[in-house]
């Protein structure tokens, strides 16, 4: 397995930002997708908006799916406040548990699940955490629940872990193929994260800057 790169990396924060504009847009109003509520009440509704560009990707990943199957949208944009509410508390929890790791690792790690505030996707609008659904919008078994912690999952929250069915990692493989083949890339620590425009998106496509930062919903 390829080592991975966590977002506390140096190498993500030092991508440059060439911010191309794009508005944020309500998922909900301007396309089809599956909406699940779950993370709306806790961003005011902003968690059901997105980069015009990623949506884009978003619809031309769904229509790839084999017969029978939907994307499920969960997340998108994310407040920054929200962002460092998310960060601060897992770190504080991890620092708790393991009083011996320095603040150093205990950002690394924290960074396995929340994104530091700085360098988000989420906050860029360029982030969307989503599964699959059966054609009745019946959410389907990927593995782990969505947003399990590599604690809580005993690491079966990674995208490519071992310790899963044949047909939880079959879903992951669609889900997967579909995104990648749309343009976005995942956060292997995160089976359901997937980005596009993003700093990280861009050090892992070898691309010299990102589209999109930190962005607040007007």
């Amino acid at each position: 397995m390829n080592e991975i790169i966590l977002m506390s990396d140096p190498k993500v924060a030092a991508i440059p930002v060439a911010e191309c504009g794009e508005r944020l847009v309500d998922v909900r109003r301007v396309s089809s997708l599956l909406i699940d509520d779950r993370k709306q009440q806790e961003s005011a509704d902003a968690a059901a908006h997105l980069r015009e560009g990623v949506l884009n990707r978003l619809l031309a990943a769904e229509a790839s799916l084999p017969q029978g199957l939907r994307l499920l949208f969960v997340e998108g944009y994310r407040p920054p406040s929200l962002q460092r509410r998310y960060f601060e508390e897992y770190a504080a929890q991890l620092s708790a548990d393991h009083p011996e790791s320095s603040a150093g690792e205990v950002r690394s790690a924290a960074s396995r699940f929340v994104s530091p505030p700085e360098i988000a996707p989420h906050s860029a609008g360029a982030a969307v955490d989503l599964t699959l659904a059966d054609a009745d919008g019946h959410e389907l078994d990927l593995g782990t629940r969505m947003n399990a912690t590599p604690e809580e999952s005993a690491g079966a929250c990674y995208t490519h872990a071992a310790d899963i069915t044949d047909e939880a990692r079959s879903l992951r493989r669609i889900l997967g193929t579909a995104l990648t083949d749309a343009g976005l890339v995942n956060y292997p620590t995160e089976w359901w994260h997937w980005s596009y425009g993003d700093r990280y998106w861009a050090l892992m496509t070898a691309t010299a800057t990102a589209r999109y930062g930190p962005k607040s919903l007007d």
